[in-house]
């Protein structure tokens, strides 16, 4: 078992991700792999991260950031490299060349997660190795050149669907890629946000306490593709949560729960217009397009909100 989550003590852990990565000022990304890493402080773990911001920013040369055992891949292959790895240590383990209770964590962005690296995903949880993934999910390829991914949101505008008189952005809806993991069935799924960063590190030793494949999706601004603040990370990830458009929950063994529920919830242009990306979605005559989208958010609320009252505890009638 793990030790309760306890501020103070963490604060006390060694950080084993580092200064000195050259990912961008104000980058939720290491804060996101920081809390990753302290809440698996009571175990030995072996990262593995696909190619991305996170990856070619954190080991220039013969420089690292990663003071754990840590392997880099293709952009597609992060889950794939990972069994490999995770299937020697059983073995190894079963042959009784080795005893720790090793946890093994594959860390991507979403271009390598949604995307090109989704089919090396599926099979890995498919074939239910006993690993880790997560997703920090910044919503574009970030890395290239802030290419639309599958989890770029509808009507933001990047490179490769620009905002114009004729296409207002990103046309297609974003994948929703935490339910399609959790209809792998597997034991455990969850969204998180470094906004509440209680619920994403327990969700984080909650999941590496059960046997078998997980998947966590954390949200993870991005100032450079965003078009933000440098000290907006946090508090657009909060907005996320509190609009509801990033809700956080999980899935665990098929039932659903949602594990923070925002006492006001607000509307979407609280967080739509700290962005440049939406900029366009303010001029006049586009109100239709931010309803479009208040609409698909509320939908998704109240759909999630059925989910959860479905596993609900039933009272007994007198």
């Amino acid at each position: 078992m793990t030790t309760p989550l306890n501020l103070k003590e963490l604060s006390k852990k060694e950080l084993r991700f580092t200064a000195g990565h050259r990912l961008c000022a104000g980058c939720a990304a290491p804060t996101v792999v920081k809390m990753i890493l302290l809440a698996a402080c009571d175990y030995p773990v072996v990262v593995a991260s696909a190619t991305g911001c996170l990856e070619v920013s954190s080991c220039i040369s013969t420089y690292t950031a990663w003071k754990v055992p840590w392997i880099h891949n293709a952009f597609e292959n992060a889950a794939a490299t990972l069994s490999g790895v995770e299937t020697m240590y059983r073995a190894l383990k079963k042959q009784g060349k080795i005893d720790k209770d090793i946890k093994f964590i594959a860390i991507s962005g979403d271009g390598g997660t949604y995307d090109i690296g989704f089919q090396s995903l599926s099979g890995a949880m498919e074939r239910w190795h006993n690993m880790l993934y997560v997703c920090y999910d910044n919503g574009a390829y970030m890395n290239t050149g802030i290419q639309r991914s599958g989890a770029t949101p509808t009507f933001a505008d990047t490179t490769t669907c620009p905002a114009g008189s004729v296409i207002p952005g990103k046309p297609q809806h974003r994948k929703d890629l935490t339910r399609i993991m959790a209809a792998h069935g597997i034991p455990y799924v969850a969204q998180a946000s470094p906004s509440h960063w209680p619920d994403l590190m327990k969700k984080v030793r909650k999941a590496l306490e059960i046997e078998g494949p997980k998947f966590i999706n954390v949200f993870t601004p991005c100032n450079r593709g965003w078009r933000t603040r440098t000290d907006d990370a946090i508090l657009l990830s909060r907005l996320a949560v509190e609009t509801c458009f990033w809700p956080l929950y999980e899935v665990e063994n098929g039932v659903t729960r949602i594990t923070v529920k925002p006492k006001e919830k607000k509307p979407i242009t609280e967080f739509l217009k700290a962005q440049g990306r939406f900029k366009h979605l303010f001029e006049p005559g586009k109100e239709k397009l931010i309803e479009q989208i208040q609409e698909m958010v509320d939908k998704n609320w109240e759909r999630l909100l059925k989910e959860e009252e479905m596993f609900a505890p039933k009272q007994e009638t007198q």
